[in-house]
């Protein structure tokens, strides 16, 4: 059985105050949480200070971004996997819409750093998804086919033994949209069965969650789908009360 795996991706939100009050609320009661994982995503200026705040809970951490380049050098702005790693990050999201959108990041960039962050040691939670436009077009398939084969062509199957996968529909994050259960089982089930293609055990074992305006009031039904294996939470992790519902969701959530 795969154990579910909720991260909360806080994108340019936080300030000191505002993370000391939401972490000493998440990490009283995530030790209750026994039956689900649970990450937080801040902004990397808070990495540090989010690693001193929960102290040896069991919360894991994880950065939301790192450069295509393995080596330190002359790359203003940008941090690596091996910055991540030396101020205890476990994970990396890579390839959010929105850096593939704002920032023009290809699929071969983002399967590079998928390749550099196994390599340095951090969990890579790798992001998949299509627009609106691309949905109405009927060629989900073929868009999140496509982001997916480019990872599966740099590092190989077996390497997704170690690597989460996001199904986040472009135009259900942040807007209220939601796709439905049947419509996110749907494309969690196709990248379930890509992956079986070529490894039938690794598929099975591979954890795929859930992205696009998750809420309370919609997560356990969106969790209990056969291959959604928890979420990455946007808006909903900013929010200590919300956020905890959904962890909750996904560790009550019906047997895979």
């Amino acid at each position: 059985m795969r154990r579910p795996f909720v991260a909360g991706n806080w994108k340019m939100h936080g300030s000191k105050a505002m993370i000391h009050t939401l972490l000493t609320e998440l990490v009283e009661r995530a030790e209750r949480l026994d039956s689900v994982d649970v990450a937080v995503c801040p902004p990397s200026v808070y990495i540090d200070y989010v690693k001193q705040t929960i102290g040896k809970s069991s919360i894991a951490v994880g950065g939301q971004n790192m450069a295509d380049v393995a080596e330190q050098g002359a790359f203003t702005g940008e941090v690596t996997a091996l910055m991540l790693k030396d101020v205890g990050c476990g994970y990396v999201i890579v390839g959010h819409s929105e850096r593939r959108t704002l920032y023009g990041e290809t699929d071969e960039q983002v399967a590079n750093k998928v390749a550099i962050a196994l390599a340095e040691g951090l969990t890579p939670i790798l992001c998949v998804g299509e627009t609106l436009q691309e949905r109405e077009a009927n060629i989900t398939e073929q868009v999140v086919g496509s982001q997916m084969q480019a990872v599966l062509d740099k590092v190989g199957v077996k390497d997704f033994a170690k690597v989460v996968v996001a199904y986040e529909p472009v135009w259900a994050i942040g807007t209220g949209m939601t796709a439905s259960p049947q419509q996110a089982q749907d494309v969690h089930a196709f990248i379930r069965g890509l992956v079986a293609k070529h490894d039938a055990a690794v598929a099975e074992g591979l954890i795929i969650q859930y992205g696009g305006s998750v809420k309370p009031e919609n997560a356990k039904e969106l969790f209990c789908q056969t291959d959604i294996d928890g979420g990455l939470i946007g808006g909903a992790s900013l929010n200590a009360v919300d956020f905890l519902a959904i962890c909750e969701a996904a560790g009550d959530a019906c047997s895979k």
